[in-house]
C-alpha cells in the first residue's frame, strides 16, 4: 500500500503532502519570533479549529509542528515561530513572496463551546499565548455565550510580551485580561511574579470555570495543579501538550506521552488524563 493510500484508509486524506502556501504577511516580535502569514496558492487545506497544529515546510530544510495562531482558519492562515534550530529558523526568515508547504490540521481543539453558560479561563506563558490566540478571538465573538472571560497572561519581560497591541481590543470585546512578567523594565508599571500568582486574584468559580492552559510544560503543570487546588476539576483544566511531532498521523511514535500520541489524542488534553503522565519523569 502506498503511504497516500495508507493516509485515505485511516481518515487522514490529503495529510501526507504539503500543500504550497504563499507567505503573505510577517510580524516581526522580540529577538527570534515572528508571525507569518500564509495564503494557498492552489486549493487550501481543510479548515481548522483553535487549537490544532499543522506541519509546516521549509522546502530544502524539513518541517516542523506549529499551531494555528491566526488567520480564518481556511484560507489565511497565520502562525507564530521562534528561531531555534534549522527549520524553525528558515520559516521566521521567510519573506512575503515565499513558499511553504502545509500539511493538516491536525490534533484535538480547545473546544471553547465547552465552556458555554459558564466562565472560560485562559492561561498562557510567553509563546503559549499563540495558540491560544484563536481561542480568545472565537470567545470575543461570543462572548455573549460565557458568564466571565478571562485571560492570564505571563511572559520573560515587557518586550517579549506577544500581541501587545491585542490586549486593548480583548479588553473591549469584554475580556479580564491581565498581565505579568519575570523581569520587568523601568517603565513597565504591571504585574511582577510567576502567572500562577494572578490565579486567585481572578477568583475563579470552580463549578463553572474551563481552563484553557499553554506555556511552558512547567508552567502549564503549576497552574493546573493550583487550578485543582482552588477546586476546578481537573476534566475541566485543558493543557496544550507538545511533544517531538514528526508525521501528524499517529504513526511514527515520536509524540508519544505514555498512551497518548499527542499529534493524535493532542495537543490539547484535559488534565485528568495529563496529571499521572506529566509526573513520570521517564516520560
Amino acid at each position: 500500500m502506498t503511504a497516500a493510500a495508507a493516509l485515505e484508509t485511516h481518515g487522514t486524506s490529503g495529510a501526507g503532502v504539503p500543500r504550497p502556501y504563499r507567505v503573505v504577511s510577517r510580524e516581526a516580535h522580540a529577538g527570534d519570533t515572528a508571525t507569518m502569514g500564509i495564503a494557498p496558492v492552489g486549493e487550501p487545506v481543510a479548515a481548522f479549529s483553535p487549537g490544532q497544529f499543522a506541519m509546516v515546510t521549509a522546502f530544502g530544510v524539513g518541517e516542523v509542528p506549529l499551531s494555528l495562531s491566526g488567520g480564518d482558519g481556511v484560507g489565511l492562515l497565520a502562525h507564530t515561530v521562534r528561531a531555534v534550530g534549522a527549520v524553525t529558523r528558515a520559516l521566521w526568515a521567510a519573506s512575503p513572496g515565499d513558499l511553504v508547504g502545509v500539511r493538516g490540521p491536525f490534533g484535538t481543539a480547545w473546544d471553547a463551546g465547552s465552556a458555554a453558560g459558564g466562565d472560560a479561563l485562559v492561561i498562557a506563558g510567553g509563546l503559549g499565548l499563540a495558540p491560544a490566540r484563536p481561542l480568545l478571538r472565537e470567545l470575543v465573538m461570543g462572548r455573549d455565550r460565557y458568564r466571565r472571560v478571562v485571560l492570564l497572561i505571563g511572559a520573560r519581560t515587557p518586550e517579549d510580551l506577544l500581541y501587545a497591541g491585542e490586549l486593548a481590543a480583548w479588553r473591549d470585546g469584554g475580556v479580564e485580561v491581565q498581565v505579568t512578567v519575570d523581569r520587568p523594565d523601568p517603565g513597565w508599571r504591571g504585574h511582577v511574579g510567576l502567572v500562577t500568582t494572578l490565579l486567585r486574584p481572578a477568583g475563579p468559580h470552580p463549578q463553572r470555570t474551563t481552563a484553557f492552559v499553554c506555556g511552558p510544560e512547567i508552567m502549564m503543570r503549576h497552574v493546573a495543579d493550583a487550578l485543582v487546588e482552588l477546586g476546578v476539576p481537573a476534566s475541566r483544566v485543558r493543557l496544550s501538550l507538545e511533544r517531538n511531532m514528526r508525521c501528524g498521523a499517529g504513526w511514527c511514535g515520536h509524540c508519544q506521552l505514555g498512551p497518548l500520541l499527542l499529534c493524535r489524542d493532542g495537543p490539547v488534553v484535559g488534565y485528568d488524563a495529563a496529571a499521572p503522565l506529566l509526573r513520570v519523569r521517564e516520560l
